[in-house]
């Protein structure tokens, strides 16, 4: 007999900072969030539900998709968004099932509680206090104990950029389809430190990191536990869980999962120190790419990037650049519709002047949005859409809005109706630039962009720098909440 599988994603990570709100709205420009067309577009990509999907039409079982949603980061998720998502999954898994398969980021934060996947998993078990969950989450989860409760299997990404998205979720779902085999038992233990730490330092392809992963890796491709994962957090959240953790999947008896947690974690508080980021003031990094030889430089404003919940339209990094006369640039994408809709009704070929970006103010750190008044030619117009080819997302398409380029001469710059993580050359090539061929390449990001930019990249890292005073906490043990990033970059050369 066929088995019955609910198979879901429900994925936000919440920088509570953000003026920026989430409702169902923000899940959708993303693509369809249910039903068939969220299958079709998800089949064969290097997603989280691509991943599961994988591992269905391996089984041949039947399987429901009753909710495929995932949104940028932003602010908090609205009542009403968690509750048409939760509700849908928990309805299905109501009617049914046999095992559920779940892709979740771990970083939600709605209006009303700061788990989001721990409520929807008390949901679940309300109504099926013994089916088992796999759930594949994100690098940056933010561990609680309502989620290693509620899962039966838990994995995670090993990698930043995350480029192992949809094998994450084939590890979790093939070690739920052994235990319902009967070939193993999965038991869950998990821990965490009071560690802040950077999103800008905490890569796994990087020491402090590195090391950690790789003890997690290790183990389970050995066998010696069924998964294990190492979980950096989202310091961009104000909530009181907020930590460096990790979970081991063990096979009935603990011990060696147990021994293994505590080696991850006290080796991860020895290095404590490693997870900080240490700012440079970013005139002076400027200046310093000026000085490079050939390009591409890759100049990553990772303080206002969308996949931390960024708005992408504060202009500091691209008016410091512009002062200091950097040429041969291409830049953005910048997030301003207002300005898409002028160089749309001008059209292409028109002179235009216009007050880019700086259209959000951001409240939580009493900053006013402040435009940028610049002249240029308007050189394309899009749809904004485009799929992906580099590793992150393969096989997935992105949806910018209507987008346009304003040529100023030595600098081109992508313009989006919507927020737009760039980690695809496709943000660049889709509108007519090869960012192959620049000597600068300024792009709104902070570790993703390394997915489809540093191969392009001359040579290898140089060098860090901020446009604002650094982020608050002042030791990766601090007991306060994080503050929200500030304007930056990173020159890549």
């Amino acid at each position: 007999m066929r088995r019955k599988f609910v198979v879901a994603m429900m994925m936000h990570e919440t920088n509570t900072f953000s003026p920026l709100p989430t409702p169902i709205e923000s899940f959708a420009r993303r693509g369809d969030i249910n039903g068939t067309a969220a299958i079709a577009a998800a089949v064969g990509t290097n997603t989280p539900l691509g991943g599961y999907l994988d591992v269905m039409h391996e089984t041949g079982d039947e399987f429901v998709v009753p909710m495929a949603a995932s949104a940028h980061p932003s602010g908090l998720v609205t009542e009403a968004a968690f509750e048409e998502m939760a509700g849908a999954i928990v309805e299905a898994i109501a009617e049914g099932c046999d095992g559920v398969m779940l892709a979740l980021h771990g970083a939600m934060v709605t209006e009303r509680t700061d788990d989001g996947e721990g409520e929807l998993l008390r949901r679940i078990r309300a109504v099926a206090p013994d089916v088992p969950i796999a759930v594949a989450l994100d690098f940056h989860t933010q561990m609680t104990e309502a989620m290693a409760k509620g899962a039966t299997i838990i994995t995670g990404y090993r990698t930043y950029p995350h480029i192992d998205m949809a094998e994450t979720s084939r590890r979790a779902g093939r070690t739920l389809l052994r235990a319902l085999a009967g070939e193993v038992d999965p038991r869950i233990v998990w821990g965490s430190r009071p560690i802040m730490s950077s999103t800008l330092v905490h890569t796994p392809s990087r020491e402090p990191m590195k090391s950690l992963m790789a003890m997690a890796a290790d183990a389970e491709d050995a066998g010696s536990v069924l998964n294990a994962s190492v979980f950096g957090g989202f310091p961009q959240a104000d909530i009181p869980h907020l930590a460096l953790s990790a979970v081991v999947v063990c096979d009935g008896r603990t011990a060696e999962g147990e021994v293994l947690l505590a080696r991850i974690l006290d080796q991860a508080w020895e290095r404590r120190e490693g997870f900080l980021f240490h700012a440079e003031p970013l005139a002076e990094q400027i200046a310093r790419a000026r000085s490079l030889g050939a390009g591409p430089i890759i100049l990553a404003d990772h303080g206002d990037n969308t996949a931390s919940g960024g708005t992408q339209d504060v202009m500091s990094v691209i008016e410091e650049a512009i002062a200091q006369g950097l040429t041969d640039v291409a830049a953005g994408p910048i997030c301003d519709p207002d300005s898409v809709e002028a160089m749309i009704a001008a059209g292409v070929g028109a002179e235009v002047t216009l007050d880019l970006g700086g259209k959000v103010d951001m409240p939580a750190m009493g900053l006013t949005g402040k435009p940028l008044r610049i002249t240029g030619r308007v050189k394309a117009i899009t749809d904004g859409n485009f799929v992906v080819t580099g590793p992150m997302a393969t096989g997935s398409t992105i949806r910018m809005g209507r987008t346009a380029v304003l040529d100023t001469g030595p600098m081109q710059i992508v313009v989006s109706e919507f927020r737009s993580e760039p980690f695809d050359l496709g943000c660049f090539t889709h509108c007519g630039i090869d960012p192959t061929r620049k000597r600068y390449v300024l792009i709104k990001s902070r570790q993703h962009f390394r997915a489809g930019f540093e191969p392009i990249a001359a040579t290898s890292s140089c060098a860090t720098a901020t446009a604002a005073p650094p982020p608050t906490w002042r030791s990766s043990t601090t007991e306060t909440s994080a503050a929200p990033s500030i304007p930056s970059i990173s020159i890549w050369c």
